[in-house]
């Protein structure tokens, strides 16, 4: 935040406002005083001139009504001789003017010949003519002096026998006038300027708590509130200088909540192996963690600001971003040639105060697993069901044709019942291979492990398929002569080869060579069984392992096997903590690994 100026500052406004004020009352008590003085002075001046004048027209009554004689001073001798008495120095000029309008008298030496002559003067003459006074002040053009001139008459007996024309300077008074307000001029100039003085200092301690609030609001504002302000009083600035450290007091423990519900949050983000992806009322991104980035394959800031419908690709499926709380659960395959990946989309909306949609929050949660389970599932359920109902059907016809009559039948009967003995074992295999994976997934399959040299037990099961098999396959062992002990069940381990070589037997061609081979590298043996039969597709190797799997199914199931084997010796082998896979070249033939950890007492008796 900027510096604040002083000619923006409050203690400059508050300084203008108190001489303002100040100046205002000044000048309203000056004007006020100005005019009463004035008034009182033009009201002293003509009471002055009023009571000089009655003297002087009683002295000029008498002159006027005084009886002449040829030896003595003519009235207008008398009337000058009175006029030269009436000295003053603030009337200018005094006229006297008989009945018949003639001037008789002046006291201006320059206007002596107008003596004896008519006055014009139209005031002058309503005074002698109605006997009213006539009072009025004159300003002179050039030098703009200010005149009192006055008109009365004289009367004797209630006759107006003359009148008196006078003119008086007012400037004597405008000139104490104007004195008078330069001192109060000058006295205000230095009341502003102690007034000036004062109010800094009267402004400053009102700035400075506000001054410092105004610090402490940009501290606050920064996050720090390790300070407080001052309280300078108990008035209204103290008081909200307490409401400030208050302030700062309630915004140091909501920050120290907010912060510490931050970082829970943020933890809580951060360790969660699902993915939360937050957003505005627009479906904008605005928050999202690791795992949802992870999951999606963006990183935060190349998703920030873009719309969550956008970002989880759902522009097919959701047309308005309203609809996401109406979906609630959405699966989204992220599936690509690499990889499998199917997300769990959950939307929930977040309300304001007002319980108005303020944002969305989403869920991500990899489901890949679960739904490859379930695909499982449905496949295992489905093939069960397949590989049941092609027996049952076969029974069913069959018996259906022996109870018609073809049991009586002695050439057609015996093949007829053949037929279903043998797809009843087939069942029973079946049923049974079923019963021993499920145990085997429900953890119920007890195992007898004993320690074991796997050189004479391989033998001995490649010598019990040798006394069993076709002529047309043959045996090639290449088996490591030194002793390899293995902790093992061999009742389950056993099954394993069985499983593996009635296959590669199944598979195998006429004349075909069936290799058995072990390799000891001290830490485990590996053992592989290679068939030269049709082998398997490249992108179908994987699967094989898979229940129910076949290549060729019309081949397999004509062949009798269930599709369990291989899954039940991957079974096994996983059980005793060993490794099993296949390799294989389509019209090459197929090779079957697997690997069993070598015993160590064994390994250290050795060594």
């Amino acid at each position: 935040m900027n510096k604040v100026g002083f000619f923006q500052s409050i203690r400059l406004k508050f300084i203008i406002i108190y001489i303002l004020l100040l100046l205002l009352a000044i000048q309203v008590i000056g004007v006020y005083f100005a005019q009463q003085l004035e008034e009182n002075l033009m009201i002293n001046f003509q009471n002055s001139i009023n009571e000089r004048l009655e003297l002087l027209s009683y002295n000029l009554e008498q002159a006027m009504t005084a009886e002449r004689t040829e030896e003595g001073p003519t009235l207008q001798q008398d009337v000058q001789n009175i006029l030269f008495d009436f000295d003053s120095n603030d009337i200018a000029e005094l006229q006297v003017i008989d009945n018949k309008s003639r001037i008789i008298g002046t006291t201006n030496q320059l206007d002596q010949n107008l003596i004896g002559k008519r006055i014009t003067e139209y005031r002058i003459k309503r005074t002698l003519l109605l006997g009213s006074e006539d009072v009025r002040i004159m300003l002179e053009r050039e030098r703009g002096d200010r005149t009192l001139v006055m008109s009365i008459p004289i009367y004797r007996n209630q006759e107006i026998i003359g009148a008196i024309y006078l003119e008086a300077t007012l400037e004597g008074i405008y000139d104490q006038l104007d004195q008078i307000n330069q001192i109060f001029a000058n006295g205000t100039i230095l009341a502003i300027t102690i007034s000036a003085l004062v109010g800094v200092l009267v402004a400053r301690t009102i700035t400075k708590p506000i001054a410092e609030m105004r610090k402490q609001s940009q501290l606050m504002a920064k996050g720090d509130f390790t300070k407080k302000v001052k309280v300078y009083g108990n008035d209204e600035i103290g008081q909200l200088a307490v409401s400030v450290n208050d302030l700062n007091d309630q915004l140091r423990r909501a920050q120290a909540t907010t912060e510490g519900e931050r970082q829970k949050l943020s933890s809580v983000l951060s360790n969660m192996t699902d993915g939360v992806i937050a957003t505005d009322r627009k479906g904008n991104v605005i928050l999202m963690n690791e795992p949802a980035s992870r999951l999606i394959g963006y990183d935060f800031e190349e998703v920030k600001g873009k719309n969550i419908i956008d970002v989880l690709d759902l522009t097919e499926r959701i047309k308005d971003i309203g609809q996401l709380h109406k979906e609630g659960v959405i699966l989204i395959d992220f599936s690509d040639e690499n990889q499998d990946l199917i997300l769990r989309s959950s939307f929930s909306i977040v309300l304001d105060e007002n319980e108005t949609v303020d944002g969305f929050i989403t869920v991500l949660s990899d489901v890949t697993e679960q739904e490859k389970v379930e695909q499982e599932r449905r496949e295992f359920v489905a093939n069960v069901s397949h590989e049941l109902r092609t027996p049952l059907t076969t029974m069913k016809s069959y018996l259906e044709a022996l109870t018609d009559g073809a049991w009586q039948d002695q050439e057609i009967a015996p093949r007829f019942l053949k037929v279903t003995q043998n797809e009843t074992e087939r069942m029973i295999r079946l049923v049974n291979d079923l019963l021993q994976l499920s145990k085997m997934d429900n953890k119920e399959h007890r195992f007898t492990k004993q320690r074991v040299n796997m050189v004479p037990f391989i033998h001995s099961i490649i010598d019990r398929f040798e006394i069993q098999k076709h002529e047309h396959i043959v045996f090639k062992r290449e088996i490591e002569d030194e002793p390899i002990y293995v902790e093992m069940d061999p009742d389950k381990i056993t099954q394993v080869f069985d499983n593996i070589l009635s296959n590669a037997i199944k598979y195998s061609p006429e004349g075909g060579t069936i290799v058995i081979k072990t390799h000891n590298d001290r830490e485990e043996i590996t053992i592989s069984v290679t068939d030269e039969g049709v082998g398997i597709p490249k992108g179908k190797v994987s699967k094989i392992f898979e229940r129910f799997y076949r290549v060729d199914k019309a081949r397999s199931r004509n062949l009798g096997g269930t599709g369990l084997g291989l899954a039940i010796a991957k079974e096994m082998i996983d059980a005793h903590h060993g490794h099993i896979w296949a390799t294989s070249k389509e019209g090459q033939g197929t090779t079957i690994i697997f690997t069993l950890p070598v015993s160590k007492w064994k390994r250290g008796k050795q060594q």
